[in-house]
């Protein structure tokens, strides 16, 4: 018998306040990498109304302006109306930002491997900087093998975006999505509820509002990325509480990493609690975490699995993952312990390794601030040319 079940996902603009922090935050570690690629960043960032404040530990070789930084960021997203409560110009801009403990340093500069082997192996001589467990998932819901959930839910809130700095000038940067689906043995099958809320001027009308979202925002997503999903009895609710005039971080305080299932793959898969933005990639919550997605991608795109979740774990200052598990949710093509053989064969999980094959030393990582960090093109973690080889390697 077909079981029916409901599964929403959400996504924010990148004017929501802990989106609008999470990009500030990256923004600072890509200025600290394109002076000093080695640079060590750990940064949080907190806005409320007229102030950002930016703390943590940065160690780099060159200098860069943090308040500039943070007034072009504010300004890229849309923040630019003096008045609202926060804007570009006018924000109160605090860093609070020293170098990084040495005793993190030291345990991330040379393994314990190393130490305890008399080793300088290049690629085992860097430690993982923390203990941690991470996830990284691949399904064949669409084609960036992504949960169909989250992925209507970002490419709705991308378009409120486009079209905010487009056609419907009246939209304000603060705005969230939410994409509710039926499923029935696993698989979407019909769009049972979709929810947008835009902040806007007081110059537009609630009517008006929800006009531009249904026409502008809604229907052309719909139309491109819906279709084979029943929509006959669809919900639309847009503005639902009505007024929003008051939004971004006047109306609520925002943090960085605070969007966590946002970032990753909308509540479809395991999280292992650590945030991305503002690390760089010795910070095994991010750099493992991509490096799992782009594991999980592999195996998808090779066609040994429809669906496949990965943890990996690391003990601060140990190089080698403590342990790795592959679940593949009855969906795979091979035994498990042919996957787990082949996938430590072709990937190679100690940090130093996943900086060097993901490029994780290249500024850049803004990009992943708004929108989600996976699913999205021009990312090094959503290459697949590996799943050749993994297939190979079971076949």
């Amino acid at each position: 018998m077909k079981s029916s079940r409901l599964f929403s996902s959400e996504s924010v603009t990148s004017g929501h306040p802990d989106k609008v922090c999470d990009q500030i935050s990256d923004a600072v570690l890509d200025a600290a990498l394109s002076v000093d690629p080695m640079s060590r960043v750990a940064v949080e960032t907190l806005v409320t109304t007229d102030k950002v404040i930016v703390a943590g530990e940065v160690t780099c070789a060159g200098d860069f302006d943090v308040d500039q930084i943070v007034r072009d960021t504010v300004r890229k997203i849309g923040y630019v109306h003096p008045g609202e409560g926060f804007d570009a110009d006018s924000v109160e801009v605090t860093s609070l930002i020293h170098t990084q403990s040495p005793d993190i340093a030291q345990s991330v500069d040379r393994s314990q491997e190393t130490r305890e082997e008399n080793s300088v192996d290049e690629i085992s001589m860097q430690g993982a900087g923390d203990q941690g467990i991470m996830f990284g998932f691949a399904c064949d819901d669409t084609p960036e093998l992504m949960p169909l959930p989250i992925s209507l839910a970002h490419k709705l809130a991308f378009q409120l975006e486009q079209v905010r700095t487009g056609l419907v000038p009246e939209f304000r940067p603060d705005g969230k999505t939410q994409v509710t689906l039926a499923y029935e043995n696993g698989r979407p099958v019909a769009l049972d509820t979709v929810v947008v809320s835009t902040q806007h001027a007081e110059s537009i009308s609630l009517a008006q509002i929800r006009e531009a979202v249904q026409e502008l925002v809604i229907d052309p997503v719909l139309a491109e990325s819906a279709q084979g999903l029943d929509t006959h009895d669809t919900r639309f609710l847009i503005n639902p509480s009505g007024r929003f005039v008051q939004g971004g971080p006047c109306a609520d305080t925002g943090v960085t990493g605070r969007k966590l299932i946002v970032d990753t793959y909308g509540g479809f898969a395991r999280h292992g609690g650590g945030a991305f933005s503002g690390k760089d990639a010795t910070k095994v919550d991010r750099s493992a975490s991509y490096a799992l997605r782009w594991i999980a991608k592999n195996i998808v795109a090779a066609g040994l699995a429809a669906k496949a979740e990965l943890q990996v774990s690391y003990a601060i200052g140990r190089a080698e993952p403590v342990g790795l598990w592959i679940d593949t949710f009855g969906t795979e093509k091979v035994s498990n312990e042919a996957l787990t053989k082949a996938v430590l064969e072709v990937f190679d999980l100690r940090p130093s390794a996943i900086i060097r094959d993901l490029q994780l030393r290249t500024p850049g990582f803004a990009a992943t601030a708004a929108y989600g960090h996976f699913g999205r093109e021009g990312f090094t973690w959503e290459d697949t040319s590996r799943a050749q080889q993994l297939a190979a390697l079971v076949g």
